[in-house]
Parts: structure tokens; sequence; C-alpha cells
């Protein structure tokens, strides 16, 4: 089994609606409290971490109390920033004829499929780059399952893309050379585009060796048929990208003392499920947390949650950093 508890990088995964942002936030408040600087970050374009800690965010990192800072990250925000600076230094390094056309191809790639998701995994990125400086533990709570998986695929997609821009920019500007070199004219300076490319190439690879490295995986699931196939596919498709699964949360447990037949049947058939989590899963370390009588909403709830979180699982197991 990994060792995953000591790891600066969480991530919680899983099916839409079983609990990941509550989970996180929970998580982030146990390892604030036992003193490490720590940043709770949501990826999921219908945010709701807000919510569950009480406290309206945006796409700053906002303080919610000592050594506890949140953000939930503007995809779109960050998506038209990017192009805004790819169309500044293009502007400063191309022709000026070709510029309308350049303009026209990156209004088209403000809304077009991927560009909020490269943009997403560049501020996640980084997030994850502040870690061990300003933070000693980062926490993601991200989006549903399908989103999370393509996002995580996305280091070695635009690396290969990058790329090949890069040998594309280099064929032209080898001719370009060429064509100075023949007309006796002075050598330009220092192609900014490609510095760029390069520059984005190389924070690519750093944050997928950081994934492998750094990262831990928790999958979090209800005791329910969906969520249970969704978190072994999950599973499967994690381990075949080389990342740690530190385990699997299994969340809102009905109590054992449950009463009336509809709650009492329904206990049944969760522990029925949880029996097969218990069998498929055997080599994962597994977390139980239970079901609350009422809407987990603000630090006084997420803290009831955070006291009943393995130290596993919170980091808390580890020696603590000097509080500052």
């Amino acid at each position: 089994m990994l060792l995953t508890a000591n790891r600066p990088l969480t991530f919680f995964s899983g099916k839409g609606g079983v609990g990941k942002t509550t989970l996180a936030s929970a998580t982030a408040l146990a390892s604030a409290r036992a003193g490490q600087r720590t940043l709770v970050v949501s990826t999921d374009p219908a945010h709701s971490l807000g919510d569950v800690l009480r406290r309206p965010l945006d796409g700053r990192e906002q303080e919610i109390e000592p050594r506890l800072s949140a953000v939930e990250i503007d995809a779109e925000a960050a998506a038209a920033a990017h192009v805004d600076d790819v169309e500044a230094r293009m502007a400063r390094s191309l022709d000026a004829d070709l510029l309308p056309a350049v303009r026209r191809h990156l209004a088209l790639a403000r809304t077009a499929p991927g560009t909020l998701e490269s943009a997403l995994f560049d501020v996640m990125t980084r997030y994850m780059e502040e870690c061990p400086e300003r933070y000693d533990r980062v926490v993601f709570d991200t989006a549903p399952t399908g989103h999370t998986l393509r996002l995580l695929a996305f280091p070695a997609l635009l690396s290969a893309w990058v790329e090949g821009l890069a040998r594309q920019r280099e064929k032209v500007a080898g001719l370009d050379r060429m064509f100075r070199n023949m007309a006796g004219t002075e050598q330009p300076d220092a192609d900014p585009v490609m510095a760029a490319l390069h520059d984005r190439r190389a924070r690519f690879e750093r944050a997928a060796r950081r994934l492998r490295d750094d990262a831990a995986f928790w999958l979090v699931l209800v005791p329910e048929r969906l969520p249970i196939e969704e978190t072994a596919r999950a599973e499967e498709a994690l381990a075949g990208q080389g990342l740690a699964i530190g385990g699997l949360i299994v969340n809102r447990r009905l109590p054992d003392d449950a009463e009336g037949g509809f709650l009492v049947a329904r206990r049944e058939q969760q522990q029925a499920y949880e029996e097969e989590i218990a069998r498929r899963f055997a080599d994962r370390r597994i977390v139980t947390v239970e079901q609350r009588p009422r809407d987990v909403a603000g630090l006084d709830d997420l803290g009831a949650i955070a006291s009943a979180l393995p130290a596993t699982l919170t980091g808390a197991a580890t020696e603590a950093p000097r509080a500052r």
C-alpha cells in the first residue's frame, strides 16, 4: 500500500453529488488546525466550496481562518487572460499585416473546446507550485470524475501539442534567419513566442512530475451501485497514469442505530454495498464517514467532520510544521 499521508497535494475525486467538497473542506480545515499552511482549491465549474465554507469566494485566495485559505478557480477569466497574453505576445513578434488573421483565430479560441480546461489546468499548476513555499498543503476539490480524468491527462496532451508548435515555430524562425543572412540584415532578438512555448512545456512537465511524486488521490463514493462502478473505473484510470491513490472515502453511511422501516432497509442495502466495496477494493485504505442529521455548512459542522477523519487522510499523522 502506498504511503500517501505526507504528500503535500491532495485531490478529492468522485461522482457528482457524493460529498467531495465537504470532505475536501474538512480535510483542509483539519490540516490547518494541525499547524499546516493549507489552501483548498475548487476546480469544479459548478463551485460549491464557498457555500460549504459559508464564505463568498472568487478567483482570488481568501483567508478563512489562520493557516487556512480557499479559492474557487474562475476558468473563464483564466482562459480570457491567457488568450489576451498570447495576443499581446503575437503583437510584439509578428508583422502587422498578419495580426488581423491571428486575432480572428484567437477570438474563436476563446470559446473553442479545450480552452477552458487548458486554462483551468494552467491555474492548477500555479497553485501546485505554491507548495511548499507558501503552503505546506494544497487540497483540490475537483469536478466529477470524467472531467477530472480528462484534466489530469492534460500534461501529456499539452506537452505534445506545445512541442509540435515549437517545432513549427523553429522551422519558421530558421527560414527567417536564412533569408536575413542572405540579405545581410541584422539578426532579430530572441523569439518571445518560442520562449513562451518552451516555458509552457516546462511547466506542464513539472506539473506531471508533481502529480506523480507529490499527489495523493482520494476517491469519494456513497454505498450505492453507480458510485461503486465509477470508482472502479477511476481507480483503474488513475493507476494507469501512475498516480497514487490515497484510498477510498465511503461517505454518508447511515448509522447503525437508524430507526424506522425505510431507514433500516436502506441501512441493510448500504451494508451489502459496503461489503462489496471492502471486497473489490481490498488493497485500498477505506475511510467511512457517517451521514449527518443535517446539511453541512460552516466551520463548526466541518470541524465535527474533520475531528472524525483519520490522521492518514488529514496529514496530521506526520510532524506538523511550525505554526506561522
